[in-house]
Order: C-alpha cells, then sequence, then structure tokens
C-alpha cells in the first residue's frame, strides 16, 4: 500500500474518531481477524454477541465511510467500526496487504474467483452502465426485479450478502466481456 494511502487512512480515522474508544468498542479492539487492507480500505472480521461480523472502513475523495454486518452497523460508525479503525491505528502491520485482481489478468477460474471478491457489484454496475447497459435493462436480462438487484448491490456495500452475489457478479462480468455484441436500446 502506498505510504500517502495510509496516511490518508490514518488521518481520516484521527478525524472521524478524536476522542477515546466508548466502552463498547474497547472490548473489541485488537480482537479481529482476517484484517486486510486494500489501498484505503481495511476489513476484518470480529466475533459479536450474534455472530461473525464483518467490519470495514475507508476513506476517499468523499470523506470516511464504514459499514458492519451487526444490526446496528447498516450504516456504519458502529462500536464494531470504530474498534476495527482504532484497532488499525495500534497496529497497521496486522492488516495483510491485498492487491485487488485485475480483470484483463483473468487466465482461470482462480483468478475469476479473486477478481469477484476484489470487484464490488457497484463497481460493476457502473462498468456496465459506462458502456450504456442500465441497472434495469441488466436485471431484467437475468429474470431479476431491478428493486432486489438493488437490494443486492447495497447489501454488498454494508458487508451483508445474498447468497446469489456471486453469480449476479458474474453475470455483470460475463456482459462486461460480451457488452460490443450486445446491443442496447
Amino acid at each position: 500500500m502506498p505510504k500517502s494511502d495510509i496516511t490518508a487512512l490514518r488521518t481520516a480515522i484521527k478525524r472521524e474518531w478524536p476522542n477515546k474508544p466508548s466502552a463498547k468498542a474497547k472490548r473489541y479492539i485488537g480482537s479481529f481477524s482476517n484484517s486486510t487492507r486494500t489501498g484505503r480500505k481495511i476489513t476484518a472480521q470480529v466475533e459479536g454477541h450474534h455472530g461473525t461480523y464483518t467490519v470495514s472502513v475507508q476513506t476517499d475523495d468523499k470523506g470516511l465511510s464504514s459499514a458492519c454486518s451487526c444490526y446496528i452497523g447498516a450504516g456504519g460508525f458502529c462500536h464494531h467500526c470504530q474498534a476495527l479503525a482504532l484497532t488499525f491505528l495500534q497496529d497497521q502491520e496486522a492488516f495483510t496487504e491485498v492487491n485487488p485482481a485485475k480483470r484483463e489478468n483473468i487466465q482461470d477460474l482462480q483468478d475469476v474467483r479473486a477478481y469477484l471478491r476484489d470487484v464490488t457489484l457497484d463497481s460493476l454496475l457502473k462498468q456496465l452502465s459506462a458502456q450504456g447497459i442500465t441497472q434495469k435493462a441488466l436485471a431484467e436480462s437475468m429474470g431479476m426485479n431491478p428493486r432486489h438487484l438493488s437490494a443486492i448491490k447495497s447489501s454488498e456495500l454494508r458487508n451483508r450478502y445474498f447468497n446469489e452475489l456471486g453469480a449476479t457478479k458474474l453475470a455483470c462480468l460475463w456482459v462486461l466481456e460480451h457488452s460490443k455484441n450486445i446491443k442496447t436500446k
């Protein structure tokens, strides 16, 4: 990860959570597993009261955002998000750097799996939109209700996952690869 990404993430975290951690967050600091960092995003899992939660914090030009799969973390900024951020500030070396797979490097099924793991449905839908294929048109071409596709997309961004997320991403990838042969209205 470039030093500038680390600095930007650290600065954004300190700006968002300048005070001492909440009592709830304190319990989770340093308790994360599968901790990764990709660019300006950190992601990890933590055991909570109702199972294992996936937690993420990231910064971009719009500011800091976070998400947690716990029941109160749909909008982000729950105590798990704060704990993940503070864990990163304490020990950024505990986060394994992940270099996202690139679509042009896909050679086999393992590469497909790595690419789909690293790309969001939202990103794939934006790529399709840039090629003139709307989210509604894609959903209807797959026999899916457009609202269901929206629900799958927004759930992934909140670290909650529909069973058909992988298949939906794969369909997007296929359409992207064949879009020059697909006529849009």
